[in-house]
């Protein structure tokens, strides 16, 4: 396995690594070095301080949140544990994801885009979106001794063959499903109507759906597993809440909190925007409840904190799922970005993100252009876990970027497959592409985002020469997709799981 930490920039832990390194340096010629090109940390960094070789993991995910949700934002949503931690941490200002829940979800999982394992990872589905045989960042990280928990909504395969554990994931707790009444805990009507479980077991639970979750992370972050010598185990804990997917709703605590606030003159728009900004609350107490629990506990130091929303926000949304929650004719806001959930302009993909570690991250917005599916490779750096080849990454190591190097390109596009199109971005240009589709009225557009962030001018007909090279590259990407859905998936897929 090799060290965790390299001389290219992060802290040596490996005597032998350190010796070879110094002897590489007495013996290799040095390049003169251009200052405005060179990778040096921040003002005020601490990211070259020493780290732990395995630091405790805690990746939270939200569910349907809007760029314009969050008081960082400047957004309609009262936020304060978060806007501390973006203030203290990384904002992460152009993080991507797919535009639906279950693919980004698979991105994350596996390092890898969601139509690598079939056209059932790229829609929301109660299918099984990844192959069993699939290197997760769970089962990566539980190689290395990490105690791994879950706690919160799947989406990656609804019946408990498909669930958690069978991913990598010692403990597990939650929804299988894409969502559930946050007071019933039901599906939709159906097959997958009980969802609620654990470890694959369902079981009937009172309480709110996303306090129940958090107090389930907080359990798992406050008491885990030791070692012999009675030292705790380094964890992760993963915790993607049902929050603020419909059915919107929080306790009314929360809701009190905009006692006065008038965000619609019409009453059910105004009780309909009331109950998500609740709900935004809600998540955002919650967050601070885990990191409360990270810090009493005194592993603040030694654990890295991830934040990102599954996709955009959703601007209203009905309500099919067993319960007396109403629907939600004003939700969610995604401006100034264009679009929204289940769309490909940034609206739908480019969302709230930040990470946290004390003392070694530097406080300050990141410009870098970053994906879900970086996540895996990053941490794996971070922790020394050594792919095999069979991993096939689509996703890239972006320490660098997140410890506030200057270099901040990332070496491969971005690319996004959807039922309505595809995407490409690389770096500064963004190219979508419907041309598979009928009877859309703009089959290409093209984005210039450095100087056009909110895809108000499409340069399609000015650039011809942009468009012909990501229809390039969006090819190649569109090539290592698999079409077909996996052959012992068929029979269940005809029965039309959703």
């Amino acid at each position: 396995m090799m060290s965790s930490y390299s001389c290219g920039g992060r802290p040596l832990t490996d005597v032998a690594h350190l010796i070879a390194c110094v002897f590489a340096i007495m013996i290799w010629p040095i390049p003169p070095v251009s200052i405005a090109h060179a990778e040096a940390p921040l003002p005020g960094s601490p990211s070259t301080a020493p780290t732990p070789t395995k630091p405790n993991i805690l990746l939270i995910v939200a569910d349907d949140l809007g760029w314009a949700d969050v008081g960082w934002h400047q957004g309609f949503g009262k936020t304060p544990a978060m806007d501390r931690l973006v203030a203290e941490g990384v904002e992460l200002d152009r993080h991507y994801v797919q535009p639906v829940c279950t693919p980004t979800r698979t991105a994350l999982m596996s390092g890898r885009y969601p139509g690598r394992f079939g056209p059932q990872a790229l829609k929301p589905s109660n299918l099984r979106a990844m192959s069993p045989d699939t290197l997760t960042l769970p089962s990566a990280l539980q190689s290395l001794g990490y105690e791994t928990s879950q706690c919160g909504k799947w989406h990656l395969g609804a019946k408990p063959e498909w669930g958690p554990n069978a991913f990598g994931f010692e403990h597990s707790y939650g929804t299988l499903t894409g969502a559930a009444d946050p007071w019933t805990h039901f599906y939709r009507r159906g097959e997958y109507l009980d969802t609620w479980h654990r470890d694959g077991r369902f079981f009937q639970e009172k309480g709110n759906a996303t306090e129940l979750m958090a107090a389930e992370a907080v359990s798992r972050i406050r008491g885990g597993r030791m070692n012999p010598e009675g030292r705790r185990v380094p964890w992760f804990v993963y915790v993607p809440f049902h929050a603020v997917h419909t059915p919107v709703d929080a306790p009314d605590e929360y809701k009190r909190l905009y006692d006065g606030v008038v965000f619609d003159a019409d009453p059910e728009k105004q009780n309909s925007r009331l109950r998500l900004a609740a709900m935004v609350s809600q998540l955002d107490a919650k967050i601070g409840e885990l990191v409360a629990a990270v810090e009493a506990t005194g592993q603040l130091g030694n654990t890295l904190i991830i934040f990102s929303s599954d996709n955009g926000g959703l601007e209203h949304a009905g309500n099919p799922y067993v319960g007396d929650v109403p629907t939600s004719p004003l939700n969610s806001e995604n401006a100034p970005l264009r679009g929204q959930k289940n769309q490909l302009y940034e609206g739908g993909i480019r969302v709230c993100a930040f990470a946290s570690w004390p003392g070694v991250l530097p406080a300050g917005k990141s410009p870098a252009v970053m994906h879900a599916v970086d996540w895996f490779p990053t941490l794996a750096g971070i922790v020394g876990f050594d792919p095999p080849a069979t991993a096939r990454w689509d996703g890239v190591d972006r320490w660098p970027a997140l410890c506030g190097k200057a270099a901040t390109a990332r070496p491969r596009p971005l690319y996004t497959a959807h039922s309505t199109g595809a995407a490409i971005i690389d770096d500064d240009w963004k190219l979508i592409d419907r041309t598979d589709r009928k009877q859309v009225e703009k089959q290409v557009e093209l984005f210039h985002l450095a100087t056009d962030p909110y895809e108000q001018v499409d340069l399609a007909a000015d650039r011809p020469d942009q468009v012909s090279r990501l229809k390039q590259l969006l090819a190649a990407e569109k090539l290592l997709d698999v079409a077909e859905i996996p052959v012992d998936l068929l029979e269940v897929a005809e029965n039309g799981p959703q």
